[in-house]
This record gives structure tokens, sequence and C-alpha cells, in this order.
């Protein structure tokens, strides 16, 4: 019984023994060295050329082109208020109604007087030719007929008299029906019904504001007023065949929505600022464009063609702006760069790139100057290999 314990045993312990032999040379080998990250992927895109204006930043005001006080330009009670408070009104549109009676009694008495003198005038005319008549018969005297002479001049005098007082009376009862000059906005009443106006005093109902097209008045520094002129060769006014452009942005609203054109420009500068007053024009059909507002305005002042870039590939700091580029080995490099005018999302680049480089605009927080990276070009899937020339990006060239 004992032997074939033993032999029992044996399969085990050559199991044992065969499970140590393996796990001994399994932890002799070598482990695998791991393999370093493969280099970033970037978005990288090439810079497109365009065309950009060179603008003036300003700010200035709005104005209203005409504002007209309306005053009571004859004596009487205020009978009738016509509109609203800030109402829009026409011209022609009644807007006060001063007490009438007392004009039109007037206006009848005046047309009363030219009907006397007229029948004097025939009256007189009639005698003067009778004794006129009479003379040449030797029937009548002289004294009689320069007596009828003088009656007929004075007819005559009273009737002209008589008709300027009609004009007098009808142009007085025109005042009393007060209209609006122009097409504009009312402001609020000064005067309320019932109150006595114009007697004796300059008395002003309301105040009316043209607002239809709009001014906006900005000044600009000397040295802005020399590039103007460089660009323009004259100092833009009305007399210009091509209007200058203007374009205006109101406190409540992004960019600059309102397009108008220069329309004035003073004759010299402050000497005290250095600065030209200029005034633009600018049509407010909708009536959005309140007078007094403070407007931000953009000045155009030449054209010429640049390199653009997107304005997210610009990065800023203590050394200026600056824009990351691959090169062919695929190794970011800084690139100081000088920024001009934006157009859309892109940012003029008047120093700094020639055209022809990769610019990183997605991934900036992966690449670092002297750092390999994986550029993927704007709107493609396929890395680009190192020493592949860049295919421009399906971007708009022209504005």
């Amino acid at each position: 019984m004992a032997s074939r314990k033993k032999t029992a045993h044996l399969p085990r312990q050559a199991c044992l023994v065969v499970l140590v032999l393996f796990l001994a040379l399994s932890g002799c080998k070598e482990r695998p060295k791991q393999q370093p990250p493969p280099p970033p992927k970037v978005t990288v895109a090439q810079p497109v050329q365009r065309m950009v204006s060179d603008d003036l930043e300003l700010t200035g005001n709005t104005q209203a082109i005409y504002t007209v006080q309306l005053v009571a330009r004859v004596a009487g009670y205020l009978e009738k208020v016509l509109f609203q408070d800030g109402q829009l009104v026409k011209k022609g549109q009644p807007l006060f109604l001063i007490q009438q009676n007392t004009y039109q009694d007037n206006l009848k008495q005046a047309e009363a007087a030219v009907l006397q003198f007229r029948a004097q005038l025939v009256f007189a005319e009639a005698q003067y030719a009778r004794y006129s008549n009479l003379v040449q018969e030797k029937a009548g005297s002289q004294s009689d007929v320069d007596n009828w002479r003088f009656q007929r001049d004075q007819a005559q005098a009273n009737l002209r008299a008589a008709e300027a007082q009609v004009s007098l009376a009808q142009l007085n009862l025109s005042y009393t029906d007060v209209r609006a000059p122009f097409d504009g906005r009312m402001d609020r009443r000064l005067k309320d019904p019932g109150n006595l106006v114009g007697a004796g005093e300059n008395t002003i109902l309301a105040q009316i504001n043209q607002i239809d097209p709009m001014y906006v008045y900005f000044n600009i520094a000397d040295v802005d007023v020399a590039r103007l002129v460089k660009a323009r060769r004259s100092i833009p006014g009305p007399a210009d065949a091509q209007k200058w452009p203007v374009f205006v942005g109101l406190p409540s609203e992004d960019g600059y929505p309102h397009r108008g054109y220069l329309e004035f420009s003073a004759i010299s500068l402050t000497t005290t600022t250095g600065t030209l007053l200029m005034r633009g024009v600018l049509p407010n059909a909708n009536g959005q464009i309140l007078a007094g507002l403070f407007a931000r305005v953009r000045l155009p002042i030449e054209q010429r063609s640049a390199i653009l870039v997107p304005e997210v590939a610009i990065g800023h700091d203590q050394e200026g702006s600056y824009v990351f580029v691959v090169n062919e080995k695929n190794v970011v490099q800084r690139r100081s760069v000088k920024t001009g005018p934006s157009v859309d999302a892109l940012r003029a680049i008047d120093e700094g790139l020639q055209g022809t480089e990769r610019v990183i605009v997605n991934g900036l927080l992966k690449a670092a100057p002297g750092r390999q990276v994986t550029p993927e070009q704007e709107g493609s899937a396929r890395p680009q290999e190192p020493g592949a020339s860049p295919s421009l990006p399906s971007r708009k060239s022209g504005p």
C-alpha cells in the first residue's frame, strides 16, 4: 500500500517542477520598451490674400438736420392741440389751432373796405371823365377836373391799402393754424389748450426735429486728416462726385450697421485740440436714430491688398502679437506679427508673414515653439507629411 501511495504522488511533483521552471524562464525575459506618444494633432491653414480697408475708428454724436421751435405768431387763446407728444408728423400737418373768430372778422372787415374803395374809385373815374369832356366843350371849370382827378387817385390809393389789409388779415388768420414745416418728430407740447398765447411775448408751443436723414458729428485728429487728404487728395465735402462713405454704430448695436457719407468738414482745425470737425449724413427712414446719441464712427481711408489669417490664430503677450506656424519638418515656430484691420473673422497681417506659411488655427494649447506636431489641413482629416506642400484652403478670397 505504501508503494502505491508513492507512485501516486510522483505526477503531482513533476507538474510542480515543470511549472516552477516555466515561471523562472519567463521572468528572465526583458520587458518591451514603451513607445513615445505621437506628436499632438493641430489644425493649420494657409493665409489668404484679400483687399482690406484701412479705417479710422472715431466717436461722435447724432444730431437732427433741422430743429424748429414752433412759436405763436398771433395773439389768442389756444383752442386745440392736434398731435400726440413724440408723434411722427408729415409736412403741412395741423399741430395747433389758435382762436380764429377775431381774425376771421378782421378779414371780413378788410374785404368790405376793398369793396367800398373800389366803388369810390369807379365813381371818381366817371366824374373825372365827365368833367374833362365839359372843359373841352367850355361848359365846366378846370378846378372841377383837378378835384375829380385828385378824388380818383385817392380812391386808387385807398383801394390798394385795403387790398393790402386783406392780405395781412389772411396771413394773420393762417397763423392761427400752426402746421408742421417738414416731416419730423414732435417734442412734447409746452402749452395746453385754454392758455393765452402770443400776447406780447414769444410763446414757444413745441419743438420739431427732422430725423430723416440725420447728421453725425465727429472730430478727426490732424495726423489722420493728413492720411485722409493723401488718400483722397482733398477734404471730402458736398462737392464730391463720389460720396466718401462713413459707417456708424449706436450703443445698442454690434458693428457699424448704418452707412452714410461725408457731407461737411470745418474750414480749420481747432487749435486747442488739433482736430477737425466733420459731419456725415445717415438715412433714417425708420426713425431708429435719435438726436444726441453717442455714436461709433468708422471712416475708411484707403483699400489695399493684405495677407489675412483667422482671428483665433493670433496670440498676444508682452512682446506683442504673434502666430504659431509649422515648418517643413512639422516643428512649431513663433512668428511676431503686426496686425491690421479685421475682415469678418479674419485679421490682416501687415508684417511677419509672407503668405505661404502653415498657421496653426486650432490646438494652440498643444503647440509650443520647438515642439513637433502632426498638422492637419483645415477642412481635411488627413495629417500632412513632413515637407509636404500645403494646399490652399477653400476660403473665399474676395470680398
